[in-house]
């Protein structure tokens, strides 16, 4: 009887652990939104991926043509100005990239050189196109 009491308190126990464990989970993830040709595309994406990977994962068309290897300029989104600012700045290798983006604007930047990170809960990120 002692020992079935033992493990009920034991698994008592675990429970609450294991829902601290994925309310944490779930908090490592930032909401944010894609805008593609005037549709806003909602996503919730770990810490650390990029705005490309975030943009397949969500079946987003945000090309990537060069895998994130900086080749290319077909990941190209458009910031909201505030979070531009708070980001640290492209580097050269980037900015010679953009020179060849479509649409290309003061707030443009590479999705595949972008973390997912806290500033951008809540942001918007515009895929270029003939409305923008």
């Amino acid at each position: 009887m002692r020992l079935a009491v033992r493990r009920l308190l034991a698994v008592r126990r675990a429970a609450p652990r294991t829902l601290r464990c994925s309310a944490r989970a779930l908090s490592d993830k930032v909401s944010f939104t894609f805008v593609e040709e005037g549709e806003e595309v909602p996503v919730a994406v770990e810490h650390g991926k990029t705005l490309l990977e975030a943009a397949h994962a969500n079946e987003v068309d945000l090309e990537g043509a060069c895998d994130g290897s900086l080749a290319c300029s077909t990941c190209h989104l458009i910031l909201e100005q505030e979070l531009y600012d708070q980001l640290p700045p492209p580097e050269e290798e980037e900015l010679d990239m953009l020179d060849l983006a479509f649409g290309l604007t003061d707030t443009s930047r590479l999705g595949c050189q972008l973390k997912v990170g806290p500033e951008f809960e809540g942001a918007k990120f515009t895929l270029p196109g003939p409305d923008t």
